[in-house]
């Protein structure tokens, strides 16, 4: 099995933050220029745990593109690229608290301009997967992903879509964003996400019931508490095991979490196998810099 990953690619400025961010005055923290990007990130991923995963996004005509083309390459991810010469690679500050949660000021720049060209629908085939990062349904590339999901669908795919974040998801609504869902896709978001896109509060088992069914499954984390999955008629949940170490930073762990999932369910495993595996994966990102693995 190959999965495409198709949408952003950033450069992460990570800062972690020593104590509470002041306002107005100085905030220590220790700061790191890693590659991130949600579809980046669990294509990265993917590679980590032994499965085929081709990227397919944007970057700009500048060193900080050739740079996380060449990290991607070394971690193993196949690359389905184009340059764009007008804007900046995507570049996100990365605010880590000391609890390990954070808060991302993203620039997107080049994932903007992401089109249906782009996708190498040529290569879809019956056995493979496409795996849709939702910033690139929530910005200019769009139309780019789309019109990959439609095209995996009619070639025989899976398909899943991540739900990217809870304030975009906000602004554009959350009916305007599950029509955008082929009605098969297996949909990924944590708990902030699912709230915004069911209307209501709720665990996450209770949230992953409540937007899953007519073909849609949906799998809602939760950080280190249970993550849930439904088909809106079957569920299953799995708790996440305890960090060895006090968290470092959050950043990826939900892109993890989605290859850890999407390994598993390429071995045809049950959905507690696969949440757990998803676990796993996001645990390991918890405890590194920024949202991919080390190469």
């Amino acid at each position: 099995m190959t999965v495409y990953c198709l949408g952003d690619l950033m450069v992460d400025v990570v800062a972690r933050l020593f104590g509470p961010l002041a306002e107005g005055s100085d905030s220590p923290a220790v700061i790191a220029y890693v590659g991130g990007g949600s579809a980046a990130n669990t294509a990265a991923w993917l590679t980590r745990v032994g499965v085929d995963s081709v990227f397919v996004g944007a970057i700009g005509d500048d060193a900080a593109g050739q740079s996380q083309l060449e990290s991607l390459h070394t971690l193993g991810v196949d690359v389905r690229f184009r340059v764009d010469r007008t804007r900046p690679t995507g570049t996100c500050l990365v605010l880590v608290a000391p609890t390990g949660e954070r808060t991302m000021v993203p620039d997107p720049g080049a994932n903007l301009a992401l089109e249906e060209f782009d996708v190498p629908t040529d290569e879809f085939a019956v056995g493979d997967h496409l795996h849709v990062s939702g910033y690139a349904l929530l910005r200019d590339s769009r139309d780019a992903g789309l019109h990959a999901l439609s095209a995996a669908v009619e070639a025989g795919m899976t398909v899943s879509v991540g739900a990217a974040s809870a304030a975009p998801l906000g602004l554009l609504g959350a009916e305007s964003f599950l029509k955008l869902l082929p009605s098969e896709a297996l949909l990924f978001a944590n708990e902030k996400e699912a709230a915004v896109l069911a209307g209501r509060e709720g665990t996450a088992l209770e949230l992953a019931t409540a937007l899953a069914g007519d073909g849609r499954q949906v799998v809602v984390t939760a950080g280190s508490g249970d993550a849930a999955w439904s088909d809106g008629s079957d569920t299953a949940t799995m708790a996440a095991e305890p960090l060895d170490r006090p968290e470092l930073d959050t950043t990826g762990a939900g892109d993890a979490f989605a290859a850890g999932f999407l390994a598993a369910r390429g071995r045809d495993a049950v959905p507690a196998v696969c949440l757990r595996d998803g676990h796993a994966l996001a645990a390991a990102a918890c405890r590194s810099t920024g949202g991919r693995p080390e190469a």
